[in-house]
């Protein structure tokens, strides 16, 4: 049996990337995390960080100095959210939002990862979360 059970990334601080995805996720950094492992639980996944000697940031999107991974976040309002993580730390890269305001944004967080807000017109909110409808 496979099962994914963590998300790595390397940063040079724990602690600080964690705390800046708890607040983007308004989920807790979990007990026991510290300056070389931190985590954040998702069910059955962990997003981790990890601390890298001499870590080198990406440049997004530069390839010299590519991505090393990106998230995507599906919100209900891309302005709302757009406000929260920019006071928080990350930086706008680039805007693939129509008129109708569905799209994505590209961000890179406070060590230059890059992730995204989304907003697709397939995705539906109910009280058990997130749900996909088929795509007309």
């Amino acid at each position: 049996m496979l099962r994914l059970t963590d998300f790595i990334i390397d940063c040079p601080d724990t602690m600080k990337l964690a705390a800046f995805y708890s607040e983007v996720t308004g989920r807790p950094i979990k007990d026991g995390s510290d300056e070389n492992w931190a985590g954040i639980q998702f069910g059955e996944v962990e997003l981790a960080f990890i601390r890298v000697e001499d870590y080198r940031a990406p440049r997004w999107p530069d390839s010299e100095h590519p991505k090393q991974f990106h998230l995507d976040f599906e919100v209900d309002e891309i302005e709302v959210e757009q406000r929260r993580v920019l006071e928080l730390g990350a930086t706008m890269q680039q805007d693939f939002v129509d008129p109708d305001g569905y799209g994505w944004r590209v961000y890179t967080d406070p060590i230059g990862h890059p992730f995204c807000l989304c907003r697709n017109r397939s995705a539906i909110w109910t009280d058990q979360g997130l749900s996909w409808s088929k795509r007309d």
